[in-house]
This record gives structure tokens, C-alpha cells and sequence, in this order.
């Protein structure tokens, strides 16, 4: 197939459907409300899965290695994005790549389904990690690809896009959350439905896409091939021998295993950072704006830090310390996990007319990150609270987890769409695409950090925990306010 440009493929695509938006937004919207649903379901209770007795369904996990692993989990599907990045522009395209993914998912959320050991719950991860890898990334890329250049409803169907994603990272764990007392091995299996219902949306209405999709931006010589297979094989067959010897002398552990890839959630980042400033192809206001991004993306990194916890101490919290029986009627823990994505749904609109509204006078991108690192830590000293007020061996009401959430997600929306623009607009030209690789990077940073930090939680030391890391996260922040005039200098007229 010829290469073809933004232009001709968007004219493969029917460009009236829904809602005014090419008929392939419909597609898109569907592929990733089922993978979201699957994703953030197989997420709600997964760390119930690991640490609860296995009399009671679960593994038996200690919970703090529980804490640990879904940390590490974090880190790696956000580290993974960057391998079906690449896999799609040089091997077999984004269409390809959304297929082959969903595929993934589905086998690692059956094998979590299939009553198992260890063994299957680690294969499972790997599955998702991959396969997530594969999806995520490249059906966000084909919104871009179904309209034509310069099309202003751009941005609206990448809103409608979102919506999607929030509506399955809702509904989810509303579902699925109910089943966990009944048997967390139903809970997966409908997060497999979930992804296989996606697929064949994706199948039956893919004739909405066109051309989208199909064409591998950037592919490999045969020559390129030969030689990228052999390192790959090479590389599998010493990773194998490597994991095999370290196996059978006792290093390679949950622990060890842990901290290798806490060690790669910011060597990569660094990497990135060094090859960017350094090249050639970066200019003297590109490398001035690339100093600029670096207190940017470690502000992102605490921030996410205390957010993503969502999922790990908050999730302990949910179901060890707050009151979950309610005038008779049991609340799953697992329901507090549909929290973020109705009050990023709710507020959304509202933090877009307020920075509209502002205009000229809103905060500049390093104040509005100050913000979220200020949000971030006023959420875990509310939560200390409850703990201050009553102790922290009674049951807490619900209502206190619900506020630590809501003050979070006001944070995010001062952080994740303006961390985004801001990327696109401090990005070197050269290196456009890898900056945003390496925005999300930060979420994988702060989730291989948080492997490490969620060992210090416990009953006894709930109240430092929460109030360390919140008062750090304010400090933080207080900090990036007063240093943003200087950011704003090296940003070179970004604002």
C-alpha cells in the first residue's frame, strides 16, 4: 500500500455519523469503554485478590508485598505503552496493534478467572501488561487519524473519546466490585467478557475506520527486520537464562523483582531526558524548554504518587478501616474505585470554563501543577483525620474517603489535560512523539516509587504515613509556586 496522508485516510472514513463525528468514533468510543471496563474492573479488586485468605478466594499474599505488586503492575503498564508504540509504527500498524492487544487482555483476564496458583496470577500480568501496552496507546492515536487535518472537532470527539473511558472506569467497579464476596474468579471472568465484547466492536464495525489504522507509519526494511528479530531473540533467550539462574540460586524474588523495576521507572526518564537535551537536533530554545519540563514531570511524579494510591492504601483503607455496613445495606469496598472517574465526569466542564473564564489572568502551567501538588496533599492530611479524631482501630465513616478522593481529583484536573498541552507545546520538535511517551512515564515513575513507599504503611503508623507524604506533597508545592516565575523564563514564551 502506498503511503498515504492524514488527509486521504480521514477521507476513508465516513465522515457523518455519530453525533456529527466521522462514524468511526463510535468504534473507538465502544473498543475503549469495554477495555477501560475490563481494565478498571480486573483493578478494583485485584489487591482484595492477592491479599485476602485463601479461604476466602484470595492468594494469601502478605498484604504489604499485595501493596507492592499492584504498584510494580502500575508501573509496567504504563512503561509498556512505549513498546506498542513502536511495535505500531514500525511493525504492523495501530489497527494491528488494538487487535492484537485486546486478544492480550482477554487470555490474562481468563487466566485470572481460571482457579489457579501464583503461577497463573503472574502470567495474567504479564498478558495485561502487554497486551494494555498494545491497545491504549494506539486506539487513542487512531481518534487523530479518522479526521482530516485541521478539523475542529477535533477536540470535541476526543472529549466524547474520554467519556468513554471515564463511563468504563465507572461502571466497572460497581459490577464487578459486587461480585468479589461472591468469588473474585466471576469478577475476572466479567472483566474478560468485557474486553471481548470490545473486540467485537471493534471487528463488526471496523469498516466505520476506513484506512485508519492500517498503514505503518514508519516501517522496517527487511534488512531492519532481520536485525531487529535477532537482537529480540537474542535478548529473549539471555532474559530466559538469566531469570532460570537466578531462580535456581535465590536472587530473583518478589523483592528483587520489585526493585529492578523501580529502578527502570526512572532510569528511563532520565535517559529520555539526557538523549533529548543532548541531540543534535535540539536547539538552544528546545533545550531551554526541556529544563523547563524537568520540574514539571517530577511535581507529576509526586502527584501521582499520592493518586494512584487509590488503588493500593486507600483500597486497604476502604475495606480495613472504614465502616462499610451502612442502616443494613453493605457497601463494597471496591465501589470507592468508581469514585475518580464520576468526579472527573463531573468537574471536568467546570475546570474548563473556569480556565476559560480567567483568561489572561489564569495560573501559569508550573502555578496550576503547584495547585495539584497542594490538592494532592491536602487529600492525605484529610484523610489522617479520621485517625486523629477517633483513633485508628475503629471504623471510619465512609464520607472521609469520599472527601480525600474528591480533593484528589481536583487536583488531577489541574495537572493531567494541562500536563498534556504543556507537552505538546515544550516537546522539541524532534522528539514530539517520545515527549509524550515521556509524560506518561511519569505515572510509571510514581507507581515504581510507591512500590517502595506502601512498605511503611500500617495500622500504627497510619497517621505519619498520610501526614509525611501530604506534608511533602504541600512543601512541594509552596516550593513550585515560588520557583514558577523561573520555569516560566526557561519556558521561552509557553504559557
Amino acid at each position: 500500500m502506498p503511503n498515504l496522508n492524514r488527509q486521504q485516510i480521514a477521507e476513508s472514513v465516513p465522515q457523518k455519523g455519530f453525533f456529527g463525528h466521522p462514524k468511526g468514533l463510535i468504534t473507538l468510543f465502544f473498543t475503549e469503554f469495554w477495555e477501560r471496563f475490563s481494565y478498571y474492573g480486573m483493578r478494583a479488586i485485584l489487591v482484595y485478590y492477592m491479599y485476602y485468605e485463601v479461604t476466602k478466594g484470595g492468594l494469601g499474599i502478605n498484604e504489604t508485598t499485595a501493596l507492592s505488586i499492584m504498584s510494580i503492575y502500575g508501573a509496567l503498564v504504563y512503561m509498556s505503552g512505549i513498546i506498542g508504540g513502536w511495535l505500531a509504527d514500525r511493525l504492523f500498524g495501530t489497527s494491528k496493534a488494538v487487535f492484537y492487544g485486546g486478544i492480550l487482555i482477554m487470555l490474562g483476564h481468563i487466566a485470572l478467572a481460571i482457579p489457579g496458583n501464583i503461577s497463573m496470577f503472574f502470567a495474567s500480568m504479564v498478558l495485561i501488561v502487554l497486551g494494555t501496552g498494545l491497545l491504549k496507546p494506539n486506539v487513542s492515536s487512531m481518534v487523530g487519524d479518522i479526521y482530516p487535518e485541521n478539523d475542529n472537532r477535533l477536540d470535541s470527539g476526543f472529549s466524547i473519546f474520554y467519556m468513554g473511558i471515564n463511563l468504563g472506569a465507572f461502571t466497572a467497579p460497581l459490577i464487578i466490585g459486587s461480585l468479589m464476596k461472591k468469588s473474585f474468579h466471576l469478577g475476572f471472568g466479567i472483566a474478560a467478557i468485557g474486553m471481548f465484547l470490545g473486540l467485537v466492536v471493534f471487528v463488526l464495525t471496523k469498516k466505520n475506520l476506513g484506512l485508519a489504522g492500517t498503514q505503518v507509519p514508519n516501517p522496517m526494511s527487511p534488512v531492519e527486520k532481520k536485525k531487529v528479530f535477532t537482537i529480540f531473540s537474542i535478548a529473549a533467550v539471555a532474559i530466559t537464562a538469566l531469570v532460570i539462574v537466578a531462580s535456581s540460586i535465590g536472587f530473583l524474588t518478589i523483592a528483587s523483582f520489585v526493585t529492578f523495576v523501580g529502578v527502570l521507572g526512572f532510569l528511563i526518564p532520565t535517559i529520555y531526558f539526557v538523549v533529548m537535551y543532548r541531540s543534535p537536533k535540539t536547539n538552544e530554545v528546545e533545550r531551554s524548554r526541556i529544563i523547563a519540563y524537568i520540574p514539571l514531570f517530577l511535581a507529576s511524579v509526586m502527584f501521582w504518587a499520592i493518586a494512584e494510591q487509590g488503588s493500593t492504601i486507600l483500597a486497604l483503607y476502604a475495606d480495613k478501616r472504614t465502616q462499610l455496613n451502612i442502616m443494613g445495606f453493605e457497601i463494597s469496598p471496591a465501589w470507592f474505585q468508581s469514585l475518580p472517574a464520576l468526579f472527573i465526569v463531573l468537574l471536568a466542564p467546570v475546570a474548563a470554563w473556569l480556565w476559560v473564564k480567567l483568561g489572561d489572568r489564569q495560573p501559569s502551567i508550573p502555578q496550576k501543577f503547584s495547585l495539584a501538588l497542594l490538592f494532592a496533599g491536602l487529600s492525605f492530611i484529610v484523610i489522617l483525620l479520621p485517625g486523629y479524631f477517633g483513633g485508628t482501630d475503629t471504623l471510619v465513616n465512609p464520607l472521609w474517603l469520599v472527601l480525600s478522593i474528591l480533593i484528589v481529583m481536583i487536583g488531577e484536573l489541574c495537572l493531567s489535560p494541562v500536563g498534556l498541552s504543556a507537552t505538546t507545546k515544550l516537546a522539541p520538535a524532534a522528539f514530539s512523539a517520545q515527549t509524550m511517551s515521556l509524560w506518561f512515564l511519569s505515572n510509571a515513575a510514581a507507581q515504581a516509587l510507591n512500590a517502595q513507599i506502601v512498605k511503611f504503611y500500617s495500622a500504627e503508623t497510619e497517621m505519619m504515613y498520610f501526614g509525611i507524604i501530604g506534608g511533602i506533597a504541600i512543601i512541594l508545592s509552596i516550593v513550585l509556586y515560588l520557583a514558577s516565575p523561573i520555569i516560566q523564563r526557561y519556558m521561552r514564551g509557553i504559557r
